[in-house]
């Protein structure tokens, strides 16, 4: 089997270490004589796996009693719009547009209320984030939205927005990849394919005193408060992408933790940075103060050099480089599950194909 190195932005790189112990679970979990993929999500295995993930989930983060997290289905794309459907009890809320799914989110809320732009980084392709000094946000909105990082522009926020309402945050691509104070916010969502597990599963975490308040026109099965009252077992869940998810989190555990694995990240998109920087033939167009350490865009001199790229990584074992089509040119994801030894063979790559293709 050809050894890969896997840089897709989602659905992404797992942890060999997760996928042999799902490979070892897969025909006869915990004693069960079922696969996960098949037993009742009321039965006492799954019962068991449920509470493990969202317990290791509370752990890793610093997660409060003052929080529910549930589990979720519909994709990050969902809570564009259970997130004012359960929150704008006002009716108002200011959204920072920094990217593709942040504008989304934005166009999804304004079916709802009365949802304001605060501030956007359209006019430069989204390569910066806006400077939340400058951000005047009104006094009288249910909630400040942001998207904390960019998966297709390769942006990050480093600051929060100064505001008295309480913030709300898509961390879909960024979660468990940095220490985050889950008591600056009111609620945080997260798909769970891009730096937790496969497919299938968004984690919600959202304060207890926000969800009692839905819009009458929300859907029973958007309602935080249908999930919680269930402990996210309200109809049949996502089981094995919860499992899997459950594996991740015993992985970063046992790794030291979220503290630990941002060393390793920083240090991971350290090295990647600085050989673009100190490249006269790659690019990588994003204000440096705002850069993710999750996805890295960059080019070469045009488009047809890209696409040579691009192939022949793949032919080296380096695949799903690819830039998304919005921003063309490369994109290489380093989420946790990424090895330093991946960024490593990545940039070994890109001397070489620069030495034969000046």
């Amino acid at each position: 089997m050809q050894k890969v190195y896997n840089f897709s932005a989602g659905p992404s790189v797992l942890a060999d270490e997760v996928k042999l112990q799902a490979q070892k679970d897969f025909l006869n979990f915990n004693g069960s004589g079922m696969s996960v993929t098949e037993m009742s999500h009321r039965s006492k295995w799954y019962e068991d796996i449920n509470n493990e993930a969202g317990a290791l989930l509370r752990e890793l983060m610093g997660i409060g009693d003052d929080y529910y997290v549930l589990f979720v289905q519909g994709g990050a794309s969902t809570q564009f719009e259970a997130v004012p459907l359960n929150l704008l009890v006002k009716g108002k809320a200011d959204y920072l547009v920094t990217g593709n799914f942040a504008e989304k989110a934005a166009k999804e809320a304004q079916k709802y209320g009365d949802i304001r732009i605060a501030a956007s980084s359209k006019d430069k392709a989204f390569t910066y984030i806006p400077d939340l000094d400058t951000v005047e946000f009104r006094d009288d909105i249910d909630y400040v939205h942001f998207t904390m990082n960019n998966t297709i522009f390769g942006t990050r926020f480093t600051k929060f927005p100064k505001t008295a309402a309480p913030l709300v945050t898509d961390m879909s691509s960024n979660i468990l990849s940095e220490v985050v104070d889950v008591n600056r916010f009111q609620l945080i969502y997260a798909g769970a394919q891009k730096n937790i597990g496969p497919a299938g599963v968004t984690i919600v975490i959202v304060k207890k005193d926000a969800i009692d308040h839905p819009m009458a026109i929300c859907p029973t099965m958007l309602k935080y408060s249908t999930q919680a009252a269930a402990d996210s077992l309200y109809n049949t869940p996502p089981c094995f992408s919860v499992y899997m998810s459950m594996l991740t989190f015993r992985w970063l555990k046992k790794l030291g933790g979220v503290a630990e694995i941002q060393k390793i990240n920083e240090y991971k998109a350290g090295l990647l940075y600085d050989f673009i920087d100190n490249s006269s033939f790659y690019t990588n167009r994003v204000n440096p103060a705002d850069r993710s350490i999750m996805n890295v865009p960059f080019v070469t001199p045009s488009p047809e050099t890209d696409a040579k790229f691009i192939k022949e990584a793949a032919a080296n074992g380096l695949v799903s480089l690819k830039g998304h089509r919005l921003a063309g040119g490369m994109r290489a994801s380093i989420y946790n599950a990424m090895p330093v030894e991946g960024v490593k063979a990545l940039i070994d790559f890109m001397k070489k194909f620069e030495t034969e293709n000046r």
